[in-house]
């Protein structure tokens, strides 16, 4: 997905050069370009969803690493603008996948203990897959950006010699294969038997039970849900996706200098995933809302500093030092990466019950895929129309908005089973706060 995302920065500027004209590649073409996958994967959204509850989390898996080797032999052999716009709605699969397949695949098959880290190292791959993208279409031809993705889609053919989702087997009442398969994962040890166990009860009590629109009213099921849309929302409107794919747009305006832009994308591509690596390895040490909160903080101020600096040089008061942009910048980058880049689908992961996951990553990645397309194709606009100080003031405003509903309203959930977090959310004592939110002021 990060080879995917990244390409459009560098193939873009490779094909107006090799057609010695702007209009092999039009403005409006280019936005396409960079957001149509979001779009694309919507539809995706709901029939895998669909499939990882008939037919099960590996054989979903297997289904989805097929397409993505076959969708990278496609984006090598496109040749012209419009054949790469067809690859890129063709990636709507692999992008939908992240965002629901791999996402229960390592919440359910990981334990507790480990499943921060596997999930946060999951996005952290995505921002180095834009790293490695970018960087090859710097130095050589954008084709050898889907060389890059055959070979990294083979290894997910592992696959075939998975074990089923043990939430899976005990959700189709096949108990006796979900112990056997969550030991071979996780051991036999204490915790891990009182998690089967606590699974199995968990999941004989509520089989023969249909969701009702009734049960979709409740808070064990929307208090949940707005929760995690709340943190994914604070990813896009962090202002860091932007900047990853328009990098080299912003870095030209600021630096005046397109060799100059090149090597700053890259620089600030290595600050990013050196610092989603040190997130990853803080998860492990922080709880989950030291970390989102301290790391969206010092991203917000930095956010607010840029804006401040680049309105004084627009309206002449300071004169424009062009590494001081580029080094607030990487503060930006490094703080915002820690956190929500990292924390967004690793949080929804574990706070969704599993009697509502099919229709909770429907929405959830509905609102990701609208919210990403969207910004993508209007980031364009918004450079011409607000320039960068506006841009970097609108996300500071609306992060500061979302960070301050996060720092009141989300729970724990670092070293707790899905379990525990699913009963969490039925404790009514534990929750008239979270309640009393979605009741009185949802609607605004």
């Amino acid at each position: 997905m990060g080879l995917c995302i990244g390409a459009p920065t560098v193939f873009i500027p490779q094909l107006r050069k090799e057609a010695n004209s702007t209009d092999a590649v039009t403005s409006e073409m280019a936005s396409w370009l960079s957001s149509v996958f979001g779009y694309s994967a919507l539809p995706w959204v709901l029939i895998l969803c669909w499939l990882l509850n008939a037919i099960g989390r590996k054989r979903t898996s297997i289904i989805m690493s097929l397409s993505t080797v076959a969708m990278f032999v496609v984006f090598y052999f496109s040749k012209t603008a419009n054949d790469l716009l067809i690859t890129e709605i063709l990636t709507g699969l692999t992008h939908a996948s992240t965002m629901t397949v791999t996402v229960v695949a390592i919440g359910e098959y990981s334990s507790p203990k480990f499943r921060g880290i596997f999930l946060t190292l999951k996005s952290a791959s995505l921002l180095w897959g834009i790293w490695t993208s970018n960087a090859i279409g710097t130095f050589f031809h954008w084709r050898y950006i889907p060389l890059m993705g055959i070979l990294c889609s083979l290894h997910t053919l592992t696959v075939f010699y998975w074990c089923e989702s043990p939430y899976w087997l005990a959700c189709k009442g096949r108990f006796d294969e979900c112990r056997k398969t969550h030991r071979w994962l996780k051991g036999n040890g204490r915790a891990s038997e009182r998690e089967l166990k606590k699974l199995i009860d968990s999941l004989k009590r509520t089989q023969s039970k249909e969701i009702e629109l009734k049960s979709l009213l409740s808070k064990e099921f929307y208090i949940p849900l707005l929760l995690s849309i709340l943190v994914v929302t604070q990813y896009h409107f962090s202002g860091k996706l932007v900047c990853s794919i328009y990098v080299i747009e912003i870095l030209k305006r600021i630096t005046n200098d397109e060799a100059t832009a090149y090597y700053g994308m890259l620089i600030l591509d290595g600050v990013t995933v050196i610092s989603t690596y040190i997130g990853c390895i803080l998860c492990r040490v922080l709880k989950r809302r030291t970390l989102l909160l301290t790391s969206s903080t010092i991203g917000i101020t930095f956010l607010y500093i840029l804006a401040l600096y680049l309105w004084l040089i627009r309206i002449e008061v300071v004169t424009e030092i062009k590494m001081a942009s580029v080094l607030f910048l990487a503060a930006f980058s490094t703080s915002i990466s820690c956190g929500p880049m990292i924390m967004a689908t690793s949080l929804y992961g574990e706070l969704i019950p599993l009697r509502f996951k099919s229709v909770s990553i429907i929405l959830i990645a509905f609102t990701f895929f609208g919210f990403h397309s969207t910004l993508l194709k209007l980031a364009p606009a918004i450079f011409a129309n607000f320039g960068l100080d506006g841009m970097f003031l609108f996300y500071a405003s609306t992060s500061t908005l979302i960070a301050i509903l996060i720092y009141k309203y989300l729970p724990e959930t670092k070293d707790k089973t899905l379990q525990e977090i699913e009963d969490y959310f039925k404790d009514s004592t534990n929750n008239s706060d979270v309640t009393n939110l979605v009741r009185d002021k949802i609607v605004s």
